[in-house]
């Protein structure tokens, strides 16, 4: 009987264009090439090892999942995204490192075996299936070299071992001995170009643990929590496209939100909102770079039609995203559909105008040089955001159900304005002040009027409603109010009274199980792992920073071995769910790490002891404070 990996069992390696996921049976179970979003080569992840893998692991017990006892213990390679397996076994030991070079040509995955003590016999299996699992390659030798051809897709295999095809795959068996090491070399090009170089393994780990060790040392956190933070930020770079500087969701698409389940969602793409959080964050532990570089591609994508703008584009700023299902894979644990694209990209998000505003206002804190085309961008948003900010929409969770007028949309609506208010009394941006003044009183009334629960002393999901949204967590984080503020305090707690689980974790909305819910959607998920880092942070704002880190080093036992985090867990069963690792989840830890610090410090300075601090005011500083130090999103 095959083994079912569960998401955690997964391993990341990436080049800044795409990524594979490794499991701990040695097993590359999805990779997608060229790019994050291009048909997969190997989606056994999605499907059986019939849909693409590629395995190396001891051949004695027979590698596979059908019973294998040998277990690898893994790690990253210091502060990088090199993967590190060391299998043991009666006759000996062996180390496999994984990894993907950055790269300006071809795509690279290199695997290399190193024989540790005794001697160990190993197989290297490939069996590539492009077309996510559909199409059966062309596998031939050309001077010397393995090739499989289908289509548009060539894969170059390289090794100093024997290779033969056996059965759709391409087979090496071999050994290695203590001191001696075996490389694998799998190279993608055009099938109709040259064959790409031969590359040198040895030479590309060397400057692949390079580049990854120096990005990690411009990390400016200097907290407690430094190992998570940093793993995080390591993830969250892998997930950056390096060319063009989108940002994707999360490298995956349709792992389930529910284990057989159809909430199941292609996430390989840039969502405004998912990229602007995560900026957020990078920018707050010191790296401008990347945020001058997706400046670059908002500027690209969104071009002269701001009117039009889409919630999320693909990588590279394409607006064609047509959702499709594929019928022939049976789905991470037999969760379908399928999906690849994503029908949301047509809908109205108003919140968007908001993240995407605050990261440009955080980008001019941090020193980011002024741009003029950016100005007139930001411009041309707050002029139409105030057009539409009465409207209805499907808000932040994307609703596949009729649109409401959700209280966090209303709320980043405000802090669209809010910001670029900000900006422009410092001189950083020209507009006319005394309309938008108005505009930001105006939402927020309405908001604290129509989206506020007197009875129950907390606001809602939308205007009437009675259900309940983590979203609202984020009011006091972006300033809307101030954290000791009666109504802030009040839906803190209703938010843990009536959405979480007996651990303290928090779903972010009602579901309704098999009836439609107001998404839209039947069926449950997992607790989204975000709004419980904004859980976390909504605590320690209104003084409960026991509680805070209480819950915070909680969900940082939920990583995974390898320090990842997928979008949701599932507190029954007590696994991952959802696309993985997942920018959302890894963006919010590192805010909520780098919040906590900062109130320990300001209350040791305080008092000369780490206590909990006083209830925070809504002076300006203050609200600068706060709103640079937390996130805005799901």
């Amino acid at each position: 009987m095959e083994r079912l990996p569960r998401i955690e069992q997964y391993g990341l390696i990436g080049d800044m264009q795409t990524s594979a996921h490794v499991c701990d049976d040695g097993s590359i179970d999805w990779l997608c090439l060229p790019r994050f979003d291009s048909p997969a080569v190997f989606a056994g992840l999605l499907g059986t090892q019939k849909h693409g893998t590629w395995q190396i692991a001891p051949a004695s017990p027979p590698p596979g999942r059908s019973g294998s006892e040998a277990e690898a213990k893994r790690r990253y390679c210091g502060d990088s995204l090199v993967l590190e397996s060391v299998w043991r076994i009666p006759t000996g030991s062996v180390r496999v490192l994984d990894f993907m070079p950055p790269r300006d040509g071809a795509p690279q995955v290199i695997r290399i075996v190193e024989g540790l003590t005794g001697e160990v016999p190993m197989v290297s299996a490939m069996r590539p299936r492009p077309g996510y699992g559909s199409v059966s390659p062309w596998i031939h030798e050309v001077g010397g070299r393995m090739v499989a051809e289908a289509g548009a897709d060539a894969l170059w295999l390289d090794t100093c071992v024997q290779q033969v095809e056996k059965d759709g795959a391409i087979v090496s068996a071999f050994a290695v001995a203590a001191g001696q090491s075996v490389a694998f070399a799998l190279s993608w090009c055009p099938s109709h170009a040259a064959a790409p170089d031969v590359p040198d393994p040895e030479v590309a780990l060397t400057e692949t643990l390079t580049f990854w060790q120096e990005w990690a040392q411009e990390c400016t956190y200097d907290g407690p929590f430094r190992e998570p933070v940093v793993r995080s930020l390591i993830a969250l770079k892998a997930m950056t496209h390096g060319p063009s500087g989108g940002i994707v969701a999360a490298p995956t698409t349709s792992l389930p939100e529910e284990i057989g389940g159809g909430r199941n969602w292609d996430y390989r793409y840039t969502w405004l909102r998912d990229a602007s959080t995560t900026l957020a964050a990078l920018l707050g532990t010191g790296y401008r770079q990347e945020a001058q570089a997706w400046r670059r591609w908002l500027l690209r994508a969104v071009a002269g039609d701001p009117e039009n703008l889409q919630i999320m584009y693909g990588i590279t700023g394409e607006r064609d995203m047509r959702e499709r299902e594929l019928a022939w894979l049976p789905g991470y644990e037999g969760s379908t559909p399928v999906r690849v694209g994503n029908g949301a990209a047509d809908q109205l998000q108003l919140d968007v105008y908001g993240e995407v505003i605050e990261t440009l206002y955080l980008a001019h804190q941090s020193g980011v040089a002024h741009c003029a085309d950016t100005a007139v961008l930001h411009q041309r948003l707050v002029d139409h955001l105030a057009q539409r900010w009465q409207e209805p929409d499907e808000g932040i969770w994307e609703i596949r159900g009729a649109r409401r007028h959700f209280v966090h949309s209303k709320v980043m609506a405000w802090v669209a304005v809010d910001r670029t208010i900000r900006l422009a009394e410092v001189g950083a941006l020209d507009v006319d002040l005394p309309p938008l003044v108005e505009l930001r009183a105006t939402i927020h009334h309405e908001v604290c009027t129509k989206g506020f629960d007197p009875a129950r002393n907390t606001f809602t999901q939308s205007y009437g409603s009675q259900d309940l949204d983590a979203a609202t967590l984020l009011i006091p984080c972006v300033g809307f109010l101030p954290p000791h503020d009666p109504r802030v305090i009040g839906t803190v707690d209703a938010v843990r009274r009536e959405l979480s689980t007996p651990d303290g974790l928090v779903y972010r909305y009602p579901t309704r199980g098999k009836r439609t819910g107001a998404d839209g959607l039947a069926g449950d998920e997992g607790t989204f792992l975000l709004c419980n880092f904004w859980l976390v942070d909504a605590l320690a704002l209104t003084g409960r920073l026991g509680e805070a880190h209480a819950l915070f080093e909680h969900l940082l036992a939920l990583r995974s071995g390898l320090g990842l985090l997928a979008e949701e867990y599932d507190p029954v069963q007590q696994r991952q769910l959802g696309n993985f690792p997942q920018a959302f989840s890894h963006m919010g830890l590192i805010q909520s790490a780098r919040l906590l610090h900062q109130l320990a410090t300001q209350s040791s300075c305080q008092r000369g002891t780490v206590e909990v601090p006083a209830p925070r005011s809504t002076s300006r500083n203050t609200l600068q404070t706060c709103t640079s130090l937390t996130p805005q999103h799901a």
